[in-house]
């Protein structure tokens, strides 16, 4: 029996994620653009740049000493600019468990080639063996993989007098989960994921521990200018009171402020985290009362409450159609997983989104889900 076509719409069909939506009530014409044609080395664009690192740390809370700089490349700039200054003084674990975590590989194993790695992966869906991890080694791994649905459920595996330094890429973590700082010695997000920011910047979070590293080590590689962080062996201090390495966009800026403005007034981080996780109970509400659906993460500890990811019961060909479904009723925009992932729907969830508007997702899944075999 065919399922009747519900009458409510996502008033916010935008459940990308990447670039993900913008927050509710967002007006480009109301950004702060007085910025807009001046230099960024001017004082006005300065303090705005500025801005954005200072108070990134103080709705993050960021423990004294950490330093915030705004890089280029988004959040693939950021984690590379890291690993290609900080590593190869010690050893190396890496913990993977979907493509961007791969990527790290990539970079750590054929393009710096260091040999003394170690690799620890898992299957998407899974998370893999931390135990491993020694404290005398560096770290590398992602809080959320945005293309599994998994994130890390806590840090007590990272030891709280290691000697190696954690690399952490959290960009769909940050402003949208309790991180633990002090276990963590560079963080890197972009602005166009949880605050659904314009692309192409990255930040880049080190702890005093990482810039030590940048002050005592030299890679034996040569080092792109957009990598520099030092000069001549102390920290370019600059980067991190919004003197960027290169010319960034004072628009993207200036949308980046306003989407902290938002998260200020909105009660801070604490309630930004409290919006997502409530998203993802309303997709989980649905996939319990239904048995065609399921998470891919194989554990709801290590759910992740931004990037959802989910498989069917379906066919390739007939997923493709449902997909193609929601899109042309203009309920939901891009949801179909990620290429290197597991056939399914990942469904953006973090604090720009409406619980109204997952609410109203939910019935148009079923739907579409039994439209797509008709």
């Amino acid at each position: 029996m065919p399922i009747q076509k519900p009458s409510i719409k996502p008033n916010n069909p935008n459940f990308s994620s990447g670039p993900c939506s913008k927050r509710p009530g967002y007006d480009v014409n109301q950004l702060q653009l007085d910025t807009l044609g001046r230099s960024h080395r001017a004082k006005i664009g300065k303090t705005a740049l500025e801005a954005c690192c200072t108070e990134t740390a103080r709705l993050l809370g960021l423990p004294e000493g950490y330093r915030v700089g705004v890089v280029p490349g988004s959040d693939t700039g950021a984690m590379e600019m890291a690993m290609w200054s900080m590593l190869g003084a010690r050893p190396v674990d890496v913990f993977a468990w979907e493509s961007f975590g791969k990527g790290w590989i990539t970079d750590i194993t054929k393009q710096l080639k260091l040999d003394d790695v170690s690799l620890y992966e898992a299957d998407y869906g899974k998370l893999p063996d931390f135990s491993q991890a020694s404290s005398s080694h560096d770290i590398v791994f992602t809080w959320n993989g945005t293309t599994s649905g998994v994130k890390v459920e806590d840090a007590n595996w990272i030891a709280d007098d290691r000697e190696g330094l954690t690399i952490c890429d959290a960009t769909s973590a940050v402003f949208a989960m309790d991180m633990p700082w002090e276990k963590l010695d560079v963080i890197t997000f972009s602005w166009q994921k949880v605050l659904g920011g314009e692309g192409a910047h990255g930040m880049l979070i080190l702890s005093p521990r990482a810039v030590e590293r940048l002050e005592s080590y030299t890679p034996p590689w040569p080092m792109p200018k957009l990598f520099r962080m030092t000069k001549p062996g102390k920290l370019v201090e600059g980067i991190f009171k919004g003197s960027t390495i290169n010319t960034p966009s004072m628009l993207c800026v200036a949308d980046y402020l306003d989407a902290l403005s938002w998260v200020d007034g909105l009660g801070g981080v604490p309630a930004l985290i409290k919006r997502s996780e409530e998203n993802l109970a309303a997709v989980e509400r649905f996939v319990d009362a239904h048995d065609w659906i399921h998470f891919l993460a194989e554990n709801k500890s290590t759910r992740s409450n931004t990037s959802v990811c989910l498989v069917l019961d379906l066919e390739k060909d007939a997923l493709k159609k449902m997909v193609a479904l929601l899109e042309q009723e203009g309920v939901a925009y891009d949801i179909g997983s990620y290429r290197d992932a597991p056939d399914g729907l990942r469904i953006w969830c973090a604090g720009t989104i409406e619980s109204s508007d997952v609410d109203a997702l939910m019935p148009w899944l079923e739907w579409a889900y039994h439209s797509s075999q008709a």
